[in-house]
């Protein structure tokens, strides 16, 4: 083998090494830095731009993908201590015409958090009206896609403001009065008989209780690596005080049912779409929604936990673009017979 041959090989071999090496840094010494990567890379693959608009000194951060078309454009809330991306899972199976928009809620990630704000149900509702009116999304109306706390923020904005929205997705809501308490609902309850404030179970501070709250809202059971869970331990822990805030927040009195109070008041036509075996929120709510509002159209999913954004995306996609379809032709229809 010549010098030139041998110098190439070692060059080639460098080249490689270097993002072998990289990944393997970040996989043990800075996994929240490759979650982080891993983010920005979906968001660029599936064509979502992240921008944020200024509304009276506050600022929300939004990830947006095509633009307002036959379709309603939609817009997805994300539940408590999540962001925006949790929804990437689900627009990988939606088409890209689509006007997709996914915003941080108030105070998560990369939306303004102020010590003034108000993290109650009815004060996301106003800040989600804010952002609406913002960009402008209610010169058309919208489907309104919500998911856990995200949920009753979307089923309270559809009561409130009844004009904006064409179609209503909830998936696993909060905000109801539940026939039966769920696993989660249960835990909770000890803590309070116990006086116990820490170690709620959805605010995590340890790889270890990491661990247990995706047990918890997820059916499907998998094996994280430690680093991986580490990492996600250490994108959350700084707003720990901030999550433990707004949880106290949407437990107290006027936000806990909100939605089962304001549910009576959506007249848009609404989609139900629960896991079966949801551990946080349980499944029987789906019954209180279908008491209230007889024509809503319910699906539960078999072998899906709390988490179903993340658990069948898929199958979320699917059934959300299949609803909008369908309201779309009995609209077209009723039109035609009013002509």
């Amino acid at each position: 083998m010549d010098m030139d041959m041998l110098y190439m090989l070692l060059v080639a071999g460098g080249t490689l090494a270097l993002p072998i090496l990289a990944f393997l840094a970040s996989f043990f010494l800075w996994p929240s830095t490759l979650i982080n990567i891993y983010y920005w890379y979906w968001r660029r693959t599936l064509g979502m731009q992240v921008r944020y608009v200024d509304c009276g000194g506050y600022r929300f951060c939004y990830s947006v993908r095509g633009k307002p078309g036959t379709r309603p454009s939609i817009l997805l809330l994300h539940g408590f201590s999540a962001h925006k991306d949790m929804w990437l899972s689900v627009v990988k199976f939606l088409p890209k015409h689509l006007h997709l928009l996914c915003v941080d809620m108030p105070g998560h990630a990369g939306t303004s958090r102020t010590c003034a704000d108000d993290y109650s149900i009815l004060g996301q509702v106003r800040r989600i009206h804010q952002f609406v009116e913002s960009v402008r999304l209610n010169k058309k109306p919208f489907h309104l896609v919500g998911t856990s706390m995200g949920g009753s923020v979307a089923g309270v904005y559809a009561a409130r403001y009844p004009a904006h929205v064409c179609g209503l997705t909830l998936i696993c809501p909060a905000g109801l009065r539940y026939p039966t308490e769920s696993r989660f609902l249960k835990q909770l309850q000890a803590l309070r008989r116990a006086g116990v404030s820490e170690g709620l179970p959805l605010i995590p501070s340890t790889p270890q209780e990491m661990e247990d709250m995706l047990q918890l809202c997820s059916h499907v059971r998998f094996k994280v690596p430690q680093q991986i869970l580490q990492g996600l331990v250490d994108v959350r822990l700084p707003h720990n005080d901030f999550y433990k805030e707004v949880f106290m927040k949407i437990v107290e009195e006027d936000s806990r049912h909100c939605l089962q109070d304001h549910m009576t008041q959506i007249t848009a036509p609404l989609q139900v779409i629960w896991g079966k075996q949801d551990q946080v929120l349980d499944v029987s709510g789906a019954e209180v929604l279908v008491g209230a509002l007889p024509g809503c159209e319910v699906q539960l999913l078999q072998n899906c936990g709390h988490s179903v954004v993340m658990e069948r995306p898929r199958k979320t996609a699917k059934l959300v673009l299949d609803f909008i379809v369908a309201q779309q032709g009995l609209q077209s229809s009723s039109s035609k017979k009013q002509s």
